[in-house]
């Protein structure tokens, strides 16, 4: 059995009827022949015959019958117009039926598995194109039946008119083509049967046997029409324009009224037109073609014959003669079988008709003969002639289909991106002959893929045709349960027939995009998968990428078709899918790219539609438009930031820093008493609280809230008595910019008390939309039970809560002064408090706790008095811990409604901006609980003295080392007074070498203060420093617990330059905090991997070898003052005191760890330690040559003979050295000079005891007067262990020096006898 060819590949019958016929059919109430004949097509059991005489056997054998006149005047218009006016006409079809088949097809049960209405029709146009085509033959005519009847007053003459008329077909149309001549007699017809027959056998005679005479009743009146197969849509003619050739005869039957897909013939008339078609096929047409494809056949294996001279001894020695060669045409030898008559052609064209070969092809196929067929087939396609389009209908489903499918639509489609009509017809046909030949089942299957064809085939192309061809493909992608990818070929097929106005098939694809989107697809996860994302299996809001995308213009479909409802709920919807997530979808849509060229704009494009659309709801609904199903999709609280703040809690600062000046005050107060602090969160009658709103626009564009406002249920009453008795503010418009965050404020007065629970936010969105949102936030995660940890189970949700109580006991704390402000760096501000009780109840002690870094002093109650007294030592612990609470002094308890002011002196520290946040603990009396309140003042803190140091040994003898200070001015336009510069060391006393500059800095101007540095020569400080620490730091390398014990106290000298100066009592109190506060600072970045809390506990205050300068400044045009502590130099070397301890734990066994992190964090933690200043190791041997000398001499009494000192210094103040000086000119540094010529002992050997200086003489004998270098020296030093036991000698260090490059000591030698 054959397969079913679709009905454009089937044969073409154009009939040429007379004029007398066709009157004929028209009084008959007929419409013309080859309507009547098309109604009798297919033809049932049709048998054929193959090359190899193998019969094929056709359940249904198509024909397509057309008028001759039509196919001549339809070859003359231009292809591509003509495909232009095919796709326009389908489209006008197609929107003007669109509707109807929506609501029809909406209304079925199961729309996936059906055939689409849209899609059979689009089929059918397609199919129904019967004008030949230049580059295939399928539309070519095969026969040409010539129709007259025998009502013509000479029939026979119009017999001959007919045949003797010339066909007027273009040159490139095939004019291989059976001529059949059809002789219709109808009952009325002046001739009797015999002289009916007599025409017959005449016209047979004449002009062969291909002749038929067609008896018919064709009674009058009509019989009752019979219905008969609905026939193909085709295309109409061109209309005529003025002055144009091109001239179609109108049908006469236009104007007639006929039933549609009805015949009005007797049936015995429908049997004798079905018996002519039968034997036209059968005996005449079928054979003909057997007969050309048998010709053709032998022409085309031929010519793929090796060459016939290679057979020629074969020829004579069998007597055979050679093969005859056939032309192109085949030799018929009567008229009646082939018209080869010439026939008119356009203009100029040079095109040839479809070649022999394909031609054999076509025949072969529409026979049946598919194995011939493919071979013809596949030898055109390596030709490049074609056959792509065919190969897929024939050739078993294998993936060299697909290749065949891509290779036809790639020769179709051009590189370039314009696509023209005639492509894009020829992409449809081909398309629609796949999918209506192959199975269902073979076109959606793995290996072929059918579904995607039609989407190759659509391409580019932006008419109706394309987007019904991506429609159908979703629609087979839909039974293949590819459901996103449906989802995308709906939207592609919608958004192309939006931009040609089809609008209810537009919203239908829409919606089926949208209906696929939303389901999601078959995965089975495990529930941990939902449990770890904090999700139920059933939260899914469809597929993202993509939603954003489709809803939009289907929101602004239905605006426009005037669901305003429809559209302000598509809108709203949209906002869910924000830009910070724009679809990948809407990107690819050129429908909305001048939306989503700028993903941030989309957001904006929403509202204005949703403002659009909602406004002109309320227009035509009025303010009660319905509107409670519309819920804004998205929320603007932040639940997470939301909090009821009370009016005596600071607006500012961090919740984490209030709770930890909390856990201060606990610590604190845990060794003094029991009293816990009370952390009531209640709000006092008549006083207001806030509600805390955080605001968060998620959306990439600015939004309005208008109106902005809370609700409130009370246990106490209903919603009237909390109109009465509770005041609820609202809140001016807020105006949040594109993902900007914002808190605002909503206040709240109780008049009575009251148990308040805040519940929802309300709003207007955009001022047009009531929207509420809840502030409950979801319970815990309750795991108590085995039936909650294996199901999930939340505790009941949480809301903002508050109890409303009669005021009792509070202390209100503000700042006098509460305007901007600035501060200079070190700079000590005196601020006043000023603390009331707005309780029932007496105050009788308040505490102040301050953050870590905050230095502040409460001034006493006597006010304390400046001295001048200059300090000579301090006395520290030598601890690093934070300042504990200040005890504020109260001249009496403070009654209700009483108040006090509190001096507060605020030293500021590091340049930035910052919070001063205070939290006052207060209660009645002894045995009372605490209660808190807070505070919080920002200021800014600007530099206003650039300081650097410097410090290097000493040349003097005096001192060890010297240090300088240099002091700059950077302010603009105010002069600075330096008052005072203090020094500060455990182990050196430090004392000026210059004075202190006499006048003001003026800005820019600078200034240098120069120290000598000496040692105290007590070690007994700095060798219980370094045990401590290498101590510590042992038990953190070993892993370790670190006791809590205390650094060993240190005693701190104290060195001044100073004028006129009072000392403030919180001096003192101030430099110790900045130490603190700078060692803390230093720790953390040096030791990151060990605790914070840890440390004061490790490391101490303060490094004996430290020196720090404590620089007093002022500024009389400002009346500011203030001081800053500089602690950046450490004196005196070092000697790897941590060194034994690393090489410990280095050569210890190391334990692995299954971390990689872990080993890497001791490794980090190890080189911290070994790089810190208490594992710090330099050579402690300075030398220090004697320069400068000019020695005057008599060169002619000899040669010159002078002394040169070197001075040889233990900066040590712990170990002594060994050292060995070698003098030898061939290593000086200078080439400037004269190398220095040393007579005598020149290595010199000692030992040094820490701090220990010693001068060595050489001897230098000069020969001439010049300029001698001095840098020619080098200097081994062995550092020695101090205090070993049997007081051997035992090498800690060794070090060799030679003099610097930049080394210019010199001696100068003079010559006295020169004149």
């Amino acid at each position: 059995m054959a397969r079913v060819l679709p009905s454009s590949l089937t044969p073409h019958i154009c009939i040429l009827p007379s004029q007398d016929l066709e009157e004929l059919l028209q009084s008959s109430a007929l419409p013309s022949l080859h309507h009547i004949l098309q109604s009798f097509s297919p033809l049932p059991q049709v048998t054929t015959r193959t090359t190899t005489l193998t019969t094929v056997a056709h359940a249904s054998f198509a024909l397509r019958f057309s008028d001759s006149t039509e196919i001549e005047a339809a070859c003359r218009e231009d292809e591509e117009q003509r495909a232009t006016r095919t796709i326009d006409w389908i489209g006008d079809r197609i929107s003007k039926r669109c509707a109807k088949w929506v609501d029809d097809f909406e209304k079925m049960n199961d729309r996936d598995v059906a055939r689409t209405p849209w899609w059979d029709e689009l089929r059918r146009c397609a199919e129904g194109d019967h004008i030949p085509a230049r580059d295939e033959g399928w539309n070519h005519p095969m026969s040409i039946i010539l129709a007259v009847s025998t009502t013509a007053p000479n029939p026979l003459q119009a017999i001959t008119a007919l045949h003797s008329r010339t066909l007027d077909f273009p040159s490139w149309v095939d004019v291989t083509h059976l001529i059949y001549t059809l002789i219709i007699h109808p009952k009325n017809s002046p001739l009797s049967d015999e002289e009916a027959g007599a025409l017959f056998n005449a016209v047979k005679k004449q002009y062969g046997l291909h002749t038929y005479l067609l008896s018919l009743e064709l009674s009058s009146p009509p019989p009752p029409p019979v219905s008969i197969p609905a026939l193909v849509p085709r295309l109409p003619p061109p209309t005529i324009s003025n002055g144009s050739a091109d001239v179609v005869r109108p049908d006469l039957k236009t104007t007639q009224t006929v039933p549609l897909n009805t015949l009005r013939m007797s049936e015995q008339d429908i049997q004798q037109t079905a018996r002519f078609a039968r034997e036209f096929v059968t005996m005449n047409l079928v054979p003909w073609m057997e007969k050309c494809v048998i010709e053709w056949n032998e022409t085309y294996s031929s010519s793929r014959r090796l060459p016939s001279r290679l057979f020629s001894s074969t020829r004579r020695l069998f007597g055979t003669s050679a093969t005859p060669v056939h032309s192109s045409t085949p030799s018929l030898h009567t008229r009646s079988s082939t018209y080869t008559a010439p026939q008119s052609s356009l203009s100029g064209s040079t095109i040839p008709p479809p070649s022999q070969q394909r031609r054999l092809a076509e025949f072969a196929t529409i026979l049946g003969d598919f194995k011939l067929a493919v071979a013809v087939w596949e030898s055109l396609r390596k030709e490049g002639k074609g056959g792509s389009d065919i190969l897929p209908l024939l050739i078993s489903p294998s993936p060299a289909v697909q290749l065949h499918v891509s290779h036809a639509l790639n020769t179709i489609y051009p590189p370039s991106s314009e696509l023209h009509s005639h492509a894009q017809l020829r992409a449809l046909l081909y398309a629609v002959r796949w999918e209506s030949t192959l199975t269902i089942g073979d076109f959606l299957s793995d290996t072929l893929e059918g579904e995607r064809w039609l989407v190759w085939a659509a391409g580019n192309a932006e008419e109706p045709p394309a987007a019904l061809l991506l429609a159908h493909a979703a629609l087979l992608s839909v039974r293949k349960n590819a459901r996103r990818r449906a989802a995308l070929w709906y939207f592609f097929a919608a958004n192309r027939l939006e931009k040609c106005g089809i609008k209810p098939l537009t919203m239908y694809f829409l919606r089926r995009a949208h209906e696929l989107s939303l389901s999601r697809p078959e995965k089975l996860l495990s529930p941990s998968f939902w449990m770890s994302e904090s999700k139920q299996p059933s939260d899914f809001e469809g597929f993202d990428a993509v939603m954003s995308g489709i809803e939009h213009p289907l929101g602004r479909l239905l605006y426009t078709t005037g669901d305003a409802p429809g559209a302000v709920r598509h809108f709203l919807g949209l906002l869910r899918w924000s830009s910070a997530s724009s679809s990948p979808l809407a990107q690819l849509s050129s429908h909305i790219v001048d939306v989503t060229k700028d993903p941030s704009t989309s957001d904006k494009v929403f509202l204005e539609d949703f403002q659009v659309a909602i406004s002109h709801l309320k227009s035509i609904s009025g303010e009660q438009a319905r509107l409670e199903d519309v819920k804004l999709p998205l929320r603007f609280v932040v639940l997470s930031q939301t909090c009821v703040r009370l009016a005596r809690d600071s607006v500012e600062g961090e919740q984490s820093e209030w709770e930890t000046r909390e856990e201060i005050w606990s610590s604190f107060w845990k060794h003094r008493g029991k009293e816990k602090l009370e952390r009531s969160g209640n709000a006092a009658v008549e006083e207001a609280f806030w509600v805390d709103i955080t605001l968060r626009n998620p959306l990439d564009t600015e939004v309005t809230l208008a109106n902005p406002t809370v609700i409130v249920e009370s246990s106490s009453g209903d919603a009237a008595w909390i109109r009465d008795n509770i005041t609820i503010e609202t809140a001016e418009d807020t105006i949040l910019y594109a993902n900007e965050s914002r808190t605002i404020s909503i206040a709240i007065k109780a008049s009575k008390p009251a148990s308040l629970v805040i519940t929802d936010v309300a709003y207007d969105f955009l001022g047009l939309l009531p929207t509420v949102e809840s502030l409950a936030r979801r319970g815990r995660r309750l795991q108590d039970t085995p039936q909650q940890r294996q199901t999930t189970t939340y505790a009941p949700d949480e809301l903002l809560k508050l109890d409303v109580e009669e005021a009792s006991q509070e202390l209100a704390v503000v700042f006098v002064d509460d305007g901007p402000l600035v501060l200079a760096e070190g700079e000590c501000k005196w601020m006043k408090l000023l603390m009331s009780n707005a309780g029932s109840r007496d105050i009788g002690e308040v505490w102040v706790v301050p953050g870590a870094e905050d230095q502040i002093w409460i001034e006493p109650l006597d006010g304390g008095e400046a001295t001048g007294m200059a300090w000579k030592t301090w006395q520290s612990d030598n601890k690093i811990v934070p300042p504990a609470p200040h005890s504020i002094p109260l001249a009496e308890k403070l009654v209700t409604s009483g108040s006090t002011e509190v001096t507060v002196v605020l030293h500021a520290g590091r340049k930035r901006k910052q919070d001063l946040s205070l939290l006052f603990i207060y209660r009645e009396g002894q045995g009372s609980p605490f209660h808190c309140t807070r505070v919080t003042r920002s200021y800014e803190v600007v530099q206003c003295l650039q300081i650097s140091t410097a410090s290097h040994p000493s040349h003097l003898p005096d001192h060890s080392f010297s240090l300088s200070l240099d002091l700059t001015n950077i302010l603009s336009l105010s002069n600075m007074e330096i008052n005072q510069v203090t020094t500060i060391s455990a182990s050196w006393s430090c004392s000026p070498l210059t004075e202190l500059w006499p006048e003001p800095l003026r800005p820019s101007q600078s200034a240098r203060i120069s120290f000598g540095a000496t040692s105290t020569g007590d070690c007994t400080s700095l060798n219980a420093v370094s045990a401590f620490v290498s101590r510590k730091l042992s038990n953190v390398l070993y892993g370790q617990v670190i006791a809590p014990d205390d650094p060993p106290p240190l005693e701190l000298l104290c060195g001044h330059v100073s004028q006129t100066f009072a000392y403030e009592p919180f001096v003192a109190h101030f430099i110790m905090d900045a130490r603190r506060i700078a060692v803390s600072h230093s720790l953390v970045q040096s030791h990151p991997r060990i605790p914070i809390s840890s440390h004061p506990s490790i490391f101490p205050l303060y490094n004996p070898l430290s020196v720090d300068f404590v620089v007093f400044w002022k500024i009389p045009s400002e009346q500011r003052s203030g001081h800053i502590l500089v602690s950046d130099i450490t004196l005196g070397a070092s000697h790897a005191a941590l060194r034994e301890v690393l090489e410990g734990v280095e050569s210890a066994k190391v334990k692995r760890s299954m971390y990689a992190e872990t080993q890497r964090e001791k490794v980090e933690m190890l080189q911290a330690i070994r790089d810190s200043e208490w594992n710090a190791e330099m050579n402690p041997i300075v030398v220090i040559v004697k320069d400068g000398l000019v020695i005057e001499h008599d060169f002619s009494q000899g040669v010159c003979l002078t002394p040169v000192e070197f001075t040889i210094c233990n900066h040590s103040l712990s170990h002594p050295s060994r050292f060995v000086l070698r003098l030898d000119h061939r290593q000086q540094s200078s080439s400037h000079h004269l190398p220095a010529p040393y007579c005598g002992r020149t290595t010199f050997r000692g030992l040094l005891e820490p701090l220990q200086t010693t001068s060595v003489l050489a001897q230098l004998c000069a020969t001439c007067p010049g300029t001698y270098a001095l840098s020619g020296w080098r200097l081994e030093t062995e550092v020695g262990e101090p205090g070993t036991e049997d007081g051997s000698w035992q090498v800690r260090h060794r070090y060799e020096q030679k003099a610097a490059t930049d080394d210019s000591s010199s001696i100068v030698v003079s010559d006295l006898s020169s004149p």
